[in-house]
């Protein structure tokens, strides 16, 4: 008889701890409960938290949803640019729920529909981009795919925060193709700027030259100056031309006397 009354104790104890488990729920500061009642969701009184929460048992069911934002890894996809290059593109996609309600009931899984968004969204975009807008202009890319991928799920109350194009990886004769145009440009680089070099040399010669023809005496000095550096450089015997016009005014001053 005792035993028997042991045992009533514990299922009543039992019985009571499952009914208390079914009626409070404690919702953290980052979650919302979506209550379903009889089925329903009340358009005011469907979203509760955070917090204590006390449902009626067998009626009311709670749906835990997080307002934490969601990063989002999207698998890598083939995509066909604009110039028919194949590549294979990876994102990553920060999105989190602004509206708990629409983010149970418009959709059966918003975290497996955005990712099916993202990917075709990623594939749509990308294809319509030539391969250097794609490896270039990737801010502008970014902003796009933010754009519609947050349009398309903004009806299940998933807002899309950012859209980030990972990684971009091109076919090997691709990238041979690319580092030649690459070399190319820098060669044709150098050669720009040393034209532009001999050009400017070039004038300034010529700036030199007219001023030299205006004032031959200009020439004597710049003779003498090129002596000069070549007598520093510790030669045992310097053979250099004299030219005439230097010792021209000493021949005249001979002549008169």
């Amino acid at each position: 008889m005792f035993q028997l009354f042991g045992v009533g104790v514990l299922f009543l104890i039992f019985l009571f701890l499952m009914i208390l488990y079914n009626i409070v729920k404690v919702l953290k500061q980052y979650e919302r409960g979506v209550i379903f009642t009889l089925g329903k969701v009340s358009v005011e009184h469907g979203v509760k938290g955070p917090g204590l929460i006390l449902l009626w048992p067998g009626i009311q069911k709670l749906v835990r949803v997080s307002l934490r934002t969601v990063t989002m890894d999207v698998p890598a996809q083939d995509v066909i640019t604009k110039d028919n290059v194949t590549v294979k593109v990876n994102a990553v996609v920060y999105f989190r729920i602004i509206d708990p309600r629409k983010a149970i009931i418009e959709v059966e899984d918003f975290y497996y529909a955005t990712s099916l968004i993202a990917q075709t969204t990623l594939r749509s975009i990308l294809g319509q981009n030539a391969l250097d807008d794609l490896l270039s202009n990737r801010e502008a890319i970014n902003a796009e795919l933010q754009k519609v991928i947050d349009l398309q799920t903004e009806p299940w109350g998933v807002k899309v925060s950012t859209v980030e194009v990972k990684n971009v990886d091109l076919p090997a004769e691709m990238q041979r193709a690319i580092a030649i145009q690459a070399q190319a440009e820098r060669e044709r680089r150098a050669k720009v700027i040393h034209a532009e070099g001999e050009l400017q040399a070039s004038a300034k010669l010529s700036e030199a030259a007219n001023i030299i023809s205006v004032n031959p005496v200009t020439l004597q000095l710049r003779y003498l100056q090129t002596l000069t550096e070549i007598a520093s450089e510790k030669n045992s015997t310097i053979i250099f031309p004299l030219p005439i016009d230097l010792i021209s005014s000493f021949l005249k001053i001979l002549e008169k006397k």
